[in-house]
C-alpha cells in the first residue's frame, strides 16, 4: 500500500502522477460478486504498480478515480476499456502533472453510493492541489447528477 501523500522521491527529484476520473455503465448481468472481484483484483494490481484511487458503483454506473504513474494508469485504462463488465467508458477528467495523491492510502476502495458525497467532500477539503480540487468538484457534480442510490 502506498502511504506517501506526496510523490516526492527521496533523492530530491519529483515524480508526477497521472490522474484519470471516468464513468461507465455496467454491462447487463454484472453482479455484486463481479464488483467484489474487480475490487480484489484492483487491490492486488494497484499495490504492485503504485496506483491509488476509489471506485463507486450504484444504479449500474461505475465512477472511478485513478492516480499513479502515467504508464501504469494508461495501461490500466486500456484494460478497463477492454473489460466486458464495462459499457461506454467516458473519461471525465485527465490530469498529467499532479504531485499530490488525493487517496494516498487506498490501493482501491469501494465506496458505497450513499457515502460518496461525503468522501469526495472530505478529499476536496484536504487537497492542496488546484487541479485535484477542480477534478473533485466536477466529480461531485457528476455523482450528484447520476443519483447512484
Amino acid at each position: 500500500m502506498n502511504t506517501d501523500f506526496y510523490d516526492e522521491a527521496r533523492d530530491g527529484t519529483s515524480s508526477l502522477l497521472h490522474n484519470i476520473v471516468y464513468c461507465s455503465r455496467a454491462a447487463p448481468g454484472v453482479t455484486a460478486h463481479d464488483i467484489q472481484a474487480i475490487i480484489a483484483t484492483a487491490r492486488r494490481h494497484n499495490a504492485a504498480h503504485g496506483i491509488t484511487g476509489l471506485l463507486v458503483f450504484g444504479s449500474d454506473v461505475f465512477f472511478q478515480w485513478l492516480e499513479g504513474p502515467q504508464a501504469k494508469i494508461v495501461e490500466l485504462m486500456a484494460r478497463i476499456h477492454r473489460d466486458t463488465r464495462h459499457n461506454t467508458v467516458v473519461e471525465l477528467s485527465v490530469n498529467e502533472e499532479v504531485r499530490e495523491r488525493v487517496f494516498p492510502t487506498w490501493d482501491m476502495e469501494l465506496v458505497q453510493p450513499d457515502d460518496i458525497h461525503e468522501v469526495l467532500q472530505d478529499a476536496l477539503r484536504d487537497t492542496r492541489a488546484a487541479v485535484n480540487a477542480k477534478a473533485l468538484r466536477e466529480l461531485i457534480q457528476r455523482v450528484d447528477q447520476a443519483c447512484l442510490s
